[in-house]
């Protein structure tokens, strides 16, 4: 039997996860479409990427698109190494 390796208490969370999933496949994605894919709420989603942020997972860009606010989330090395542990220690619990 494998040993069950601790999971990331903050990728534990089904949109912080799900957040993850998409950022590992997109150099990087407007929070609208975070929202769209995570079908979210914008405060909900907020919280979340504020707390992947303070993490280091991800890096939150915020410009603007015209005079429109543009928020811009991207995966950072820490957040893509943290990702594959967790998915590496689920896997021994799967197995």
């Amino acid at each position: 039997m494998s040993e069950f390796k601790p999971l990331d208490p903050l990728l534990h969370s089904q949109l912080r996860l799900a957040v993850m999933s998409l950022l590992i496949s997109v150099d990087t994605a407007e929070f609208t479409f975070l929202k769209e894919k995570t079908q979210s709420t914008a405060g909900n989603l907020s919280v979340q990427l504020d707390k992947l942020d303070k993490a280091g997972y991800i890096k939150i860009t915020k410009s603007f698109r015209g005079k429109r606010p543009l928020t811009t989330c991207a995966v950072t090395k820490n957040g893509l190494h943290a990702f594959e542990n967790y998915v590496e220690n689920l896997k021994n619990y799967i197995t």
